[in-house]
């Protein structure tokens, strides 16, 4: 049986465990439940990806919008307050 050593932030730590504790399973077992489904998967089993706002396509938009309204050719639109009442 190997040991597996990780540098982790501790608040993530005692989040992560206090979910664990509700699902009735340790940080060990989590840990080796992810391991097991990387294998079983091949790779990582979920979606990672990056928050589209930054994507160069959306920043090239952001980018001529601002272009736009600098120069007089866009519109500036302003926020509206609703009253609730």
């Amino acid at each position: 049986m190997a040991n597996l050593n990780i540098r982790v932030d501790d608040t993530l730590k005692q989040q992560a465990e206090l979910i664990f504790s509700d699902i009735g399973i340790t940080l060990s077992a989590a840990t080796t439940i992810f391991l097991k489904q990387v294998v079983r998967c091949n790779g990582i089993p979920f979606e990672l990806k990056a928050d589209p706002f930054y994507s160069a396509e959306n920043q090239r938009h952001l980018d001529k919008a601002i272009s736009d309204i600098e120069t007089g050719k866009g519109q500036i639109h302003e926020i509206i307050e609703v009253d609730d009442e």
